[in-house]
């Protein structure tokens, strides 16, 4: 049995336009944002969801509530699908951080999977492994079905590369637009990457992790 996933990143933020870190920050949709949401929803009219789930973050919960709204779902919320603490460069750009924390940041821009940000903050192997967990306790709870996921940047990358078999160390030489869609699938325990980064029915879109 295999189980497809649509995964969403959020609608766009004011932080996202400002290249702001927000981590566990919760920042709320601007006006484009919503739009975004709103388009996304339309765009995924003709899909049937068996269930549908989402970080318990603003960002993430306004844009999956416009998509549970126009496809009648119940939408749960699930904290493991948060965004990573990106601990003290959380709230700063990433300009600020690479000036004010340049040998973390370092360790941040080479993807070291050992390297924790300090004040909280996770590693990119512990953020990953709560990613993949909570991808694996979505895929067994839902055999033979279609479910909807909404989320963050960050639990995109790692979703890629849980699918397409990518290590976490290597740069990103995918995008992750805000709002767009992004298919993948889990059949027997081992996952395969369907459709990436589809963005037909935005206007524009935002991918400022791009480098991370």
């Amino acid at each position: 049995m295999s189980t497809r996933i649509c995964l969403v990143r959020h609608g766009e933020t004011a932080w996202n336009a400002e290249r702001r870190l927000q981590g566990h920050l919760d920042i709320p949709l601007n006006e484009h944002g919503l739009a975004q949401a709103a388009a996304t929803a339309r765009s995924l009219g003709g899909e049937r969801f068996d269930a549908a789930y989402c970080s318990d973050l603003t960002r993430a919960r306004q844009t999956a509530d416009a998509i549970a709204q126009a496809l009648h779902l119940e939408l749960v919320q699930d904290a493991r699908l948060r965004e990573r603490h990106y601990g003290l460069f959380q709230g700063l750009t990433y300009d600020e951080a690479q000036t004010r924390h340049p040998e973390a940041y370092r360790h941040f821009e080479q993807r070291d999977p050992e390297f924790a940000f300090p004040e909280g903050g996770e590693s990119l192997k512990g953020f990953a492994a709560r990613i993949q967990a909570a991808l694996e306790a979505i895929a067994e709870r839902h055999p033979d079905s279609t479910v909807l996921v909404v989320t963050h940047g960050g639990v995109l990358d790692i979703a890629h590369r849980l699918a397409a078999g990518k290590p976490l160390h290597t740069p990103r030489d995918f995008g992750i637009p805000n709002a767009a869609l992004n298919w993948i699938s889990c059949t027997g325990g081992t996952w395969s990457l369907q459709v990436w980064a589809e963005q037909r029915h935005l206007d524009s879109s935002l991918d400022e992790l791009r480098h991370a």
